[in-house]
Formats: C-alpha cells, structure tokens, sequence
C-alpha cells in the first residue's frame, strides 16, 4: 500500500495531472479493500469532519467561529431490530457501501421503525372556530370585572360588545382648592368695612373647584396600528364651584350678593363623531374626519390655541407618520363664567377660526419634530353686547373708548419640539398681522402687527431634569397710533415655565382702575389687557410681556416628583398701562415669581395624581406702580381619580 502511494506521489511529481489523480482512486480502493480483508470495517462518520458551535454540539454544517472535531461513531444496528441484518425471520440485506447509489451521500436507513401507528384521516377531530381573538381569553377562563381598569374590562373596550364595535367608558374627578391673594379695589358704591376709603382692600380669596368628567367612547376598528373606522364619543363635565372673597362687588356687579359665591353648571366638552375615510399606504397612513365639539392644540405648549370647540376637522398622516396634518374649521362656543366650561345653550359666538398645519417628524434632525401653521381668526362682534352671568361687562371691554371690535388677524407660525443628542427643545414663533375696526384707544381701523416668540431647554441628568425658559411677545408703545403692535393669542393654555404652579400663569390680576379687565387671564402668560379669557375678544393694544425661568424636577421616587421654578418678568411696553390707568412711571419689571410643587402618583400611573404648589410673586416696579405695597402668594391642593 505505501508501495502504491509512492507510486503515486512519483507520477504526481512528473506528471502533475490526469493520471497521477487516477493513481490516488486507486489507492483509495485498494485501502478500503484491504480494511474489509482484515475485518476492520470504518464508519463514514469516522472518515468525516464535524464541528462544536457556541453551546457545545456537535454538528457537520460549519459555520464561522465553529471549531473542527472527529465526528463520533455511528451507532451499531440493533440485531434484534424487525427487518436488520442477523434478527431471525429475517433475510439478510444486502450490505450497503457508504458510497451507494440507493443511499444519497452515504447515509444509512434508519436502524429501527417507530412503534407508533400512523394516524389516519378519522383520528382528526373537527376544528371549532372561536368568533374573534379578543374572546380567546374567554375560552381560557379569564373574568370580567367591572371596576378593574388594568386587567379584563368589557367597560374599558377589551373585548368588543359585538362585531368589531367596542365601548370605553372614562370617569375624572378633579378636586382643586386654592387659597390666593390677589389685589381686589374697594366698591365704588358700597364698601363692606366702615371707613374703608383705600383703593385697594383686602387681597385674600379661597377658591374650591370640583370637576366630574364621563367619557362616553363608542368606536369600531382594531385600534392597534391604525385610527377607529368610526367613533362617537360624549365628555359632559358636572362643576361645582365655591368662591369666597373680603370685599363686595368682586363676586357679583351687585353688592347685595355679598362676598361668597357658589354655582353648578354641566359643560358639554366633547360631542363628536370621527369617521376614518381611506388608508393610503400599507402602514395605515389614513385620512380622517371628525365634527363636533371637540379638543385641538394647535402647538406643542398651547401658546395660541388650545380649547375644546365646536368644528370639523380633516387630518391624516403621511409617510409611515413621518408626516401629519390638519385642516380644520371652529365656530367658538359661549363659556360658562365660573366654571369656564362650554355654555351649549347659549348662541354660537360670531368667531371662527380656520387653521391648517403640518408636522415633519425627525426634522431638522432625527429625534426633532418641526411644524408650520397658518391660524386665521375672523371675528365679527363688534355690534354685539355682552354680560358675563356675574353682571359684569365682557363685550366691549372696559379699556380704552369702549366699543366692541371687529377684527381680522392671520398668525403665521412655527413650531418645534424634541432633541437634539441630550438637549430637549420646544420653540414657537409667531408673526400675526390683519387689522382691526376700531382700534381699542382710537375710533378708526388699525393694522395688527405683533410677533412672539418662546423657547425652553432641558437637559436630564439621571433623575434629574433642569430647564431654561425664554418667552418675548412684543407690547404696543403707542396706543394712539394705527397699529396694534401687543400680540394676543386666540385662547391660550400655556404648558410652560412651570404652567399653573406659577403665580403669573395661574391667576388673574385685575387691572384696577382700568375697568373690568385683566393684566393675564388664568392659566395665561400674555399680558394683554382683556376682559375674559372664554368671553372677551383679542386685544392687540397691550403692554407684552418677557420672561426668563429656570426650573428643575427631581424625582425623588418612581412615585414623586419635586419641582421648583423661578421667573423673572417684565412688561415689554408700558405706555398702554399708563393710559388705561391715566398713570405715569409705570416701570417694566413686573417681578420675580418663584414657585415649587410636590406631585405625587401612588400608583405609578395617572389614576390617581396627587398635587400641592405653592408659588410667591416678589413684586418689581412696575407691579408695585399698579399694586403698591403687594407681594401675593397662592396655594394650590389638587387631587385627580381617573377611572
């Protein structure tokens, strides 16, 4: 045999080609032939290479980073096996060479035949289609229970009542206690105290609100990747209120009603009904349809816009969502006074507001959302007479030659939110422009020219969050002229430098001496001189107002969050304020306002949301002019249950 291989490397040498490679199969056969003369069989697993993978088996397919090992023998036949070699009854096979044709690539035939049965067709029991996948849980056991809003709920849509139609019913309460100083004049025509002849009186008030919420939610449709085919929904609010004040005709025009006030009142917040119209792509980008009383924010942080309305809405989204929009028409509804609810039974206000803006996600950046709009707000009350239902005059305001407005005024805007690596940024930009008829201080049209503009950057640190706040909205610095240069917004709802743990944002400070208005409405930043908030109309003729903050949040626990915030204020034009109050030396800082706040959530969710912020406004110039020897404070005490 070696003889034989030498040979063989001998030809391989000269000839290097056809004959030495016929020289090595026919050593190869003679082997084999000589190994089967000794009695000395080999497997072909012996003669092949396996390889170990990552979790130590051993496997012939080799795979990047497997290492080479002997393939283990194969074992014996089992002699006693029906059908092998040597069992008795048996023929003798004839023996198979690993190379043979009836076997490819040298494989055996298995050694043993199972001793189950094959199963037959009539083995097969006939399959019982359940109707749909949300009742497979029914068949496994699971209950309903009613007053479990995290697990099987037929109350909170998991399971549909019938078809693919689902139902989802939603309770908030919402219990809100604020003791509150604000200034508050004396009452012209009577006075509770005997030898009370200040301007100002005494500035405490308590303040206890309770909201109800029932959200009503009928929808058809797999909501899980895609918007409802249709959906009703109903939120009516029940409020009660309580107000109690030191001085007369602060509740009420009448001085008879005293110095306490409570009322009732069921606002109708949402009525509408949402129709899906088309998908168009295969990642459920749609277009959508919704009419009726209904939410919409038209930023990030409610800066112009943000209310529950009466309308209709065509939106959508594009782009495997990289993209949406909306288009949407609102006729304002009347507000409750109070409650600041909507007021159904009263008419429809002559306001409507038409607005159309698109979102680009991941823009400029990946993780930044962009967003571009074009509000149009056309009102036309400026015939119209209007009392609040305390008996104070809303429309025309108390300011200036006191008559109703109408005006046009188009907001062109941009807005950002997201991040940029570990920098969080939200920002708004606003230009509005349009004009007015008359103006608030002159009897003839005025051209509206006002900008705005905010920004607040954030950083997280672990388990902690720090903010920097930036917000300018240009005053007007001469009231007498044809422009209205104050910017005003819509209907305002500012999440932003603390929101409603600041004193500024959260209250109302009247402006004593210049009629029923105020400097900032509640849950408002803009200084801008109006009557009401829910009732009143724009007014473009005001003082404006700059804010920088810095705040930070602290979560303490899972559960607890600590937050602090510190705003210093300016007015960014004073000449309005000293012709509404026929005053001179009114300076631009309004004050520093510092403000912390404990939330607390013990359930690790929204369900049950726990809040108590106190927040102090150290009075600068230009509020101590107005207000002098004042440094108001405000507590709050919420508690919200959501079910």
């Amino acid at each position: 045999m070696k003889a034989c291989e030498a040979s063989a490397a001998g030809k391989r040498d000269v000839q290097r080609g056809t004959l030495a490679l016929l020289a090595l199969a026919a050593c190869g056969a003679a082997r084999m032939a000589g190994a089967a003369e000794v009695g000395a069989p080999q497997t072909l697993a012996q003669q092949e290479t396996c390889y170990r993978d990552d979790s130590g088996r051993i496997v012939r397919r080799r795979a990047p980073g497997f290492t080479p090992v002997p393939c283990p023998p194969t074992a014996p036949a089992n002699p006693a096996a029906p059908g092998t070699p040597g069992a008795q009854g048996a023929p003798a096979a004839a023996p198979q060479s690993p190379g043979d044709a009836s076997f490819p690539g040298g494989r055996q035939p298995p050694s043993s035949v199972s001793p189950l049965p094959r199963p037959q067709i009539t083995d097969y029991v006939s399959s019982v289609p359940l109707p749909d996948r949300w009742r497979i849980v029914d068949e496994l056991g699971y209950k309903n229970n009613w007053l479990d809003p995290y697990n099987r709920n037929l109350l909170k849509a998991d399971r549909p009542l019938f078809n693919d139609w689902f139902f989802n019913l939603g309770i908030i309460s919402d219990s809100l206690f604020e003791y509150r100083q604000v200034p508050i004049g004396v009452g012209g025509s009577s006075t509770r105290y005997a030898g009370e002849n200040d301007v100002f009186g005494n500035d405490n008030q308590r303040f206890f609100s309770q909201n109800v919420a029932v959200e009503l939610e009928y929808f058809k449709g797999d909501t899980v990747f895609k918007p409802p085919d249709y959906e009703f929904r109903l939120t009516p609010v029940f409020n009660y209120n309580y107000t109690s004040l030191n001085e007369l005709e602060a509740v009420n025009v009448n001085p008879q009603a005293g110095v306490n006030r409570s009322d009732e009142f069921v606002g109708l917040q949402e009525a509408f009904f949402d129709m899906r119209v088309r998908d168009v792509s295969e990642r459920f980008d749609f277009d959508s349809v919704r009419v009726g009383i209904q939410p919409f924010s038209s930023d990030f942080r409610g800066f112009l816009f943000q209310d529950n309305q009466l309308g209709a809405r065509l939106f959508g989204t594009r782009d495997n969502n990289l993209v949406q929009y909306n288009l949407a028409y609102f006729r304002l509804l009347e507000k409750d006074t109070n409650s600041g609810l909507n007021d159904v039974t009263q008419s429809l206000r002559r306001d409507d507001v038409f607005v159309f803006n698109i979102y680009r996600q991941d823009m400029p950046s990946s993780g930044f959302t962009s967003q571009l709009i074009v509000l149009y707000n056309r009102d036309r009350e400026g015939s119209e007479t209007h009392y609040d239902k305390n008996g104070f005059i809303v429309i025309p305001e108390a300011l200036g030659i006191e008559q109703a407005r109408d005006y046009d005024a188009i907001y062109l805007g941009y807005n950002g939110d997201g991040h940029f690596g570990r920098l969080n940024l939200t920002t708004s930009l606003y230009y509005v422009t349009g004009r007015e008829n008359p103006g608030t201080f002159v009897d003839r049209e005025t051209h509206i020219s006002a900008f705005f503009a905010a920004a607040e950057l954030s950083r997280d640190f672990s388990w902690v969050r720090t903010r920097l706040s930036l917000l300018y909205a240009s005053g007007d610095n001469n009231p007498y002229d044809d422009r209205a240069t104050g910017f005003d917004a819509v209907f305002e709802n500012p999440q932003f430098a603390g929101g409603d743990t600041s004193y500024w944002i959260r209250q109302a400070v009247p402006l004593i001496g210049g009629g029923g208005v105020t400097l900032s409405g509640p849950d408002g930043i803009l200084n801008d001189l109006r009557s009401s908030k829910g009732e009143g109309q724009s007014n473009f003729t005001n003082p404006g107002v700059a804010l920088v903050g810095i705040g930070a949040d602290f979560d303490l626990l899972p559960t607890l969050r600590l937050s602090f915030n510190a705003n210093d204020l300016w007015f960014a034009a004073t000449q309005t304020l000293e012709a509404a109050r026929n005053q001179g030396g009114i300076g631009n800082h309004i004050g520093e306002d510092l403000s912390a706040a404990f939330t607390w959530r013990p359930l690790d969710s929204q369900n049950i949301v726990l809040r108590a912020s106190y927040a102090k406004l150290i009075s600068g110039g230009g509020f101590l002019a107005l207000f002098p020897g004042q440094n108001p404070g405000y507590l709050l005490l919420d508690a919200l249950f959501a079910f």
